[in-house]
């Protein structure tokens, strides 16, 4: 069962599982790549980044799942794209606070928001990006 099977605005739980675990792989190969990229000194250091980066993105996983779920929920509106704008900024402001930087907040809030948004509303109304080669 995916993100898109659960119905919105319920099964908070189920969703932010499903986040999370997203933000993890996502934070695993992106620590994987860092590391490979930007040889740590010693075996620890190379464990403490991929520690910091894989938290770091499992937990805007989370954030994000709980978030999307809870304005749905209080919003009593699941089907409103708000929904994830809300989801990705609160996202966001995670990153500006883990990076101590207003700005950066700012900036991830909108930008992460605004993705989230348009994701939704490209699934709603069936935008296809990626579509198979046509024969």
């Amino acid at each position: 069962m995916g993100y898109w099977d659960l119905e919105e605005g319920r099964d908070c739980v189920g969703k932010t599982w499903i986040t999370t675990k997203l933000g993890t792989a996502l934070g695993l190969v992106g620590s994987a790549y860092h590391i490979v990229a930007f040889q740590p000194d010693s075996a620890l250091q190379a464990v403490q980044r991929a520690t910091a980066g894989t938290v770091t993105m499992a937990s805007l996983g989370a954030i994000f799942g709980m978030a999307t779920c809870l304005s749905a929920q209080a919003r009593d509106a699941p089907d409103d794209p708000l929904n994830y704008f809300i989801g990705g900024c609160a996202s966001g402001v995670f990153l500006g606070a883990r990076s101590h930087s207003a700005m950066t907040g700012f900036g991830a809030c909108m930008g992460l928001g605004t993705v989230a948004m348009f994701t939704k509303v490209g699934k709603m109304e069936g935008w296809n990006i990626f579509s198979p080669p046509k024969m």
